[in-house]
C-alpha cells in the first residue's frame, strides 16, 4: 500500500556536535541532531536529506546516535529518527576543464557505511574534508561514476541560480557539456524557478524535478519540499520515486513563487538595482547579475509540452508571513503539531481560533499562492505584502 510523505533533501549542517564549523555560513544551531529534532517535532518532515554527512565529525556523531539507538538503520536504506528518515548526502563543487565556472551537485547514499566509504574516497580529492561543499579534484563524470558505483544518487543542485550552478555558471547551453546525461538521477530546480518556467527546456524532459530548501538555518527547513508517493520513507523507495517505478512518484512540488527568488530579475551586481542597462542608472556599476527568468528564456528551445509534471504549488513558508514571530509560531505548533499540519491539514476556521483573523487569512492565502508579492533580484529576496 502506497502512502504520501513530505521530503526536504537539501539541508546543511552549520556545526558539528563538538562545535566545529561545517557549513561556515550556516547557523551554529544547525547541528545534525537539531535538524532531526526540528524535522520530526516542528516541521513534520518524513524525510530529510542532510548534505554535509561526509564530514568526519558528522559521521562520528551518526555512529554514536546509531549505537545509542537514536538513529535506526532501515533495511531499505536511510536512518530513522523518531518520525523522520535521514538520507545521508553531500554537496560538492565541480569546476573541471569542461566547466565555464564552478557548479554544485548533490549525492545521496543508502547507509552510514556507504557514506563513510565515499568520504574516504573524497578526502583524497578535496582540500578540507571537514567542510561543506568542497571543490572536487576530478571531472564531473568521474564523480558521477564514483557515486553510482557506490549505489548512490546524483543530482545537479539549484541548477538555474546565477552562482555555483550548472545552467547559471557551469555550462553554455547543455548539461551534456559537463555531465554524463545517463548518470543524472534528478534535477533540483532551486529557489528562483518552477516547473512552468522550465517546461520548454527539452533536455530536462527525462528527469524528475526536486525542490528543496538549501537551508542554512533551522527556520528555513522546508521552505521548499515535495510530497512523494511511496510504500515507506526509505532510500530504495525514494530512488524508485525518482524513476517513477511501480507507482512511486513525486506527486507535488512545493516552493516559493519564483518572483520571491533573490535572483529572479536581472540586477546590478554592485547595488542590487533592478536593471538591464550598463552602466547601472542607479550607481554607475558596470556588471549585471543575469536574472534566472532571463537565463531560462535563453535555454528554452520548444513550445511543446514534453511531459506531464506534478503540480508545482506556490506556497509561502510560515516564517515568511508578516506577523508570524516566534511567539505566534509557538502558539501554532502547540495547537496543531507541525508546520506540515498547518500548511496542509488545518482549516482556516481552526486557525482563526488560535491567531488573529488577519494572520489566519495570510496563512491561508500563503499556502494557496494568493498573496501579493514584490519581485526579487540582485541578491535580495522579493517581499510579501501584508495587504
Amino acid at each position: 500500500m502506497l502512502s504520501e510523505f513530505y521530503a526536504d533533501l537539501h539541508i546543511h549542517i552549520g556545526r558539528t556536535w563538538k562545535g566545529k564549523p561545517v557549513k561556515i555560513t550556516g547557523s551554529k544551531s544547525l547541528t545534525l541532531e537539531n535538524i532531526l529534532h526540528t524535522a520530526t517535532m516542528k516541521k513534520g518532515l518524513d524525510i530529510v536529506g542532510v548534505i554535509d554527512c561526509h564530514s568526519p565529525e558528522v559521521l562520528e556523531e551518526m555512529a554514536v546516535l546509531i549505537k545509542g539507538n537514536k538513529l535506526v538503520e532501515l533495511a531499505g536504506g536511510g536512518l530513522c529518527y523518531q518520525d523522520t528518515t535521514l538520507i545521508p548526502g553531500v554537496e560538492i563543487e565541480v569546476n573541471d576543464e569542461n566547466c565555464l565556472g564552478p557548479l554544485h551537485v548533490l549525492a545521496f547514499f543508502k547507509s552510514w557505511q556507504v557514506m563513510r566509504e565515499f568520504s574516504t574516497w573524497m578526502q583524497h580529492n578535496v582540500t578540507n574534508i571537514n567542510l561543506s561543499t568542497q571543490r572536487i579534484a576530478c571531472d564531473a563524470v568521474t564523480l558521477q561514476n564514483t557515486v553510482h558505483e557506490l549505489g548512490g544518487l546524483f543530482i545537479p543542485a539549484h541548477v538555474f541560480t546565477p552562482f555555483k550552478s550548472a545552467y547559471g555558471k557551469g555550462v553554455k547551453k547543455s548539461l551534456a557539456e559537463v555531465f554524463d546525461m545517463n548518470q543524472i538521477d534528478a534535477i533540483e530546480l532551486g529557489l528562483s524557478s518552477d516547473t512552468g518556467m522550465v517546461k520548454g527546456i527539452s533536455e530536462l524532459a527525462n528527469y524528475t524535478f526536486v525542490t528543496n530548501s538549501d537551508a542554512h538555518s533551522l527556520g528555513k527547513m522546508a521552505r521548499e519540499y515535495q510530497k512523494i508517493r511511496m510504500q515507506e520513507p526509505t532510500f530504495d523507495e525514494f530512488q524508485k520515486a525518482l524513476k517513477e517505478e511501480d507507482g512511486r512518484e513525486i506527486i507535488a512540488n512545493y516552493g516559493l513563487n519564483p518572483l520571491l527568488g533573490k535572483y529572479h530579475e536581472t540586477a546590478c551586481s554592485d547595488c542590487g538595482y533592478r536593471t538591464t542597462e550598463v552602466p547601472c542608472p542607479n550607481c554607475g556599476g558596470k556588471h549585471l547579475v543575469k536574472g534566472v527568468a532571463v537565463r531560462i528564456k535563453e535555454l528554452t528551445d520548444t513550445d511543446e509540452t514534453l511531459r506531464d509534471r506534478p503540480p508545482y504549488i506556490h506556497q509561502i513558508p510560515l516564517d515568511f508571513i508578516p506577523g508570524i514571530g516566534k511567539k505566534t509560531m509557538e502558539k501554532l505548533l502547540i495547537s496543531f503539531g507541525t508546520e506540515m499540519a498547518i500548511l496542509h491539514e488545518v482549516s482556516k476556521e481552526d486557525l482563526e481560533k488560535v491567531v488573529p483573523l488577519k494572520i489566519a487569512e495570510l496563512i491561508d492565502k500563503g499556502r494557496n499562492g494568493r498573496l501579493s508579492l514584490s519581485v526579487g533580484g540582485g541578491g535580495t529576496y522579493g517581499k510579501i505584502k501584508s495587504e
